[in-house]
Parts: structure tokens; C-alpha cells; sequence
């Protein structure tokens, strides 16, 4: 998961204001709104948001956690990630709340939450982010994303338990303690000081060379210290050149780090296909390296290794 920038909660401090009912914006289209993408009828915890009522939504976070799902029409993503979205949050009965905005005609919300990429998933408790969901397209990751939040604010957002009483929802176990070491690191990527996060990583993994929340972490680092760096126009670098397999490698990590895992995987799968010698090993053994961002029974990993076996053999 990714922490939301300090300065993205500066901007977004100063645009969140006002009080709300939210029981009055349940399930009522925002004016102007385009239709939402979703496979089903919008749960009544799923609400359309315009830049006149963000402020309003924002209030309500000191009761119960609202994700904003900052989407837009023109990405396929984000049709599956807001149909997800919706799914889960009718589960949870009011203890969060779904608040979709359409960046296309709202872009001061995505200006205000400095929103490089859409979709943007962002968790708001508060009245300040405290999360973006940075994983996988799936129903399984979405979901333990907003349990684990949940399980993190029950004892500061009332909302929470209130809904979960209401609908007779038992909480799970409580969240274990927050391990102090990490919290160097965490600070330093709130900030993009990857340097000083990998240090203090590599420091818990000296002390401890086993721990695998430390291993998978400063993967997660280095990995965005490299897109971090990387040319805006990389993808379509890469789409001129086929040939060039660093850069096909490059431009699939700024597809993961968008969100556009099948995508990054079946570019490299691609390059697998049609190489051979060194090359076809750089693009193999780039491909494992992404595999291993994500947690081992993710579905979209579990095909790509089909994908990539079948490709090798």
C-alpha cells in the first residue's frame, strides 16, 4: 500500500470543509455526473461526488472512512476497479463509504488530491488521507485493503463499529502492533526520500535478515525509486521500439505502477515470445522481479506464470 504524500494532505487540507448528513447523499446521482461504470446497480454506500459536495463528503470522514475512486470513462481500469469497489462496500453495511468522482468533470478533486494516475484510490479518515490502494484489480486484494483499514480506525472513526453493530458484524482479531522500525522508512516514502527509506530497510534486514515484511518493502522501494525516475513518455517509447528490451522492461514497470499489471505482464511475455539468448533472459528474469511485488496467490501473477511457461516452452 502506498502512504499518500505529506504535501498531498497540505493541498488536501485546505479543500476539505463543511458538515454532511450523509444519509442525504446515500445513493443520489451527482448533477452533471456521467453514469457509473459499474456491472450492478450502485450500492446505497456508493455515492457520486462533484467538486460542490466534496468538502461535505470529506466531514463525514470523522465518523466512518470514505474512499475517494477518483475514475474516468476513458480508462478500462477503472471500470473494474469502481465495479469491485461497489461490491465491496455494500458488504460493509455503512462501516466506509464509496465516494466516486468522475476526474473528467471534476478535475479540481484530482488536482487537490494530486492524483498522478487514474484510477486513483484513496482512503480518507479525519479529514485527512491516510492510504491509496496501490494493489492489484481483484476483488480478494480490495477487500483485505479496507479490512485492514477498518481494523486500523474502528477505535478512532465511531462510524465503524456502529454500522458493524447495527448489522451484527463481528470485527476480526485486533490489527497487531505497528513494528516501530518501519516507521523511518514509511515517513521517508511519504516524502519520495526512497534513499533514506532503503537505508533504513536495509538496516531492519541487517538485524534481521529473514523478515520477509522488510524484504517485500524495500522491493517495493527500489522498485518506485526506478519508475519514479523514468521518462513520462516511456510507454510510448517502448511501443516504437519493440526491439529494445530495456526499454520494454522500463515501460512495464510504469504499467504495474499504474495499475496496468495484465498489461505490464503481457509485454514482457511478448518480448519472451519473440527473443532469445541474453535478451530473452533479461525480459524472463525482469518479469520474475515483478512477480514478486505481488503477494504469491495473486490470480494475475498465477496466470502470467502459465503465460510465461507456455512462452518458454
Amino acid at each position: 500500500m502506498t502512504r499518500p504524500d505529506r504535501r498531498q494532505q497540505a493541498a488536501l487540507s485546505t479543500a476539505f470543509a463543511g458538515a454532511i448528513d450523509l444519509s442525504a447523499l446515500a445513493n443520489r446521482p451527482a448533477p452533471g455526473a456521467a453514469p457509473a461504470p459499474d456491472a450492478k446497480p450502485p450500492s446505497k454506500y456508493n455515492i457520486d461526488v462533484t467538486e460542490a459536495t466534496f468538502g461535505e463528503v470529506v466531514q463525514a470522514s470523522t465518523e466512518v472512512l470514505v474512499v475517494f475512486d477518483l475514475w474516468s470513462a476513458r480508462s478500462a481500469l477503472s471500470a473494474s476497479l469502481s465495479a469491485i469497489l461497489n461490491d465491496v462496500v455494500d458488504g460493509g453495511h455503512g462501516a466506509w463509504v464509496l465516494a466516486r468522482i468522475d476526474v473528467d468533470t471534476n478535475p479540481r478533486v484530482a488536482q487537490a488530491f494530486q492524483a498522478r494516475e487514474i484510477p486513483t484510490i484513496i482512503a480518507v479518515a479525519g479529514g485527512q488521507p491516510v492510504d491509496a490502494y496501490a494493489g492489484p484489480a481483484d476483488e480478494k486484494s480490495v477487500r483485505t485493503w479496507i479490512t485492514g483499514l477498518l481494523d486500523a480506525l474502528r477505535d478512532r472513526l465511531p462510524g465503524i463499529k456502529a454500522a458493524e453493530d447495527a448489522a451484527g458484524i463481528e470485527p476480526g482479531p485486533a490489527a497487531p502492533e505497528e513494528d516501530p522500525r518501519f516507521l523511518a522508512a514509511e515517513d521517508a516514502l511519504m516524502v519520495a526520500d526512497y534513499e533514506t527509506a532503503r537505508t533504513e530497510l536495509e538496516q531492519i534486514l541487517a538485524e534481521e535478515p529473514g523478515n520477509e515484511r522488510a524484504t517485500a518493502a524495500l522491493a517495493q522501494t527500489l522498485f518506485l525509486a526506478h519508475t519514479d525516475a523514468l521518462p513520462a513518455d516511456t510507454v510510448a517509447a517502448a511501443d516504437a521500439d519493440p526491439d529494445n528490451v530495456p526499454l520494454q522492461c522500463d515501460a512495464a514497470d510504469i504499467q504495474v505502477s499504474a495499475g496496468e499489471v495484465q498489461a505490464a505482464f503481457d509485454r514482457l511475455i511478448g518480448v519472451v515470445k519473440r527473443t532469445a539468448g541474453d535478451e530473452r533472459t533479461a525480459a524472463r528474469e525482469h518479469l520474475l522481479s515483478l512477480f514478486g511485488l505481488f503477494a504469491v496467490d495473486d490470480d494475475q501473477v498465477k496466470q502470467a506464470r502459465r503465460a510465461l511457461a507456455a512462452a518458454l516452452y
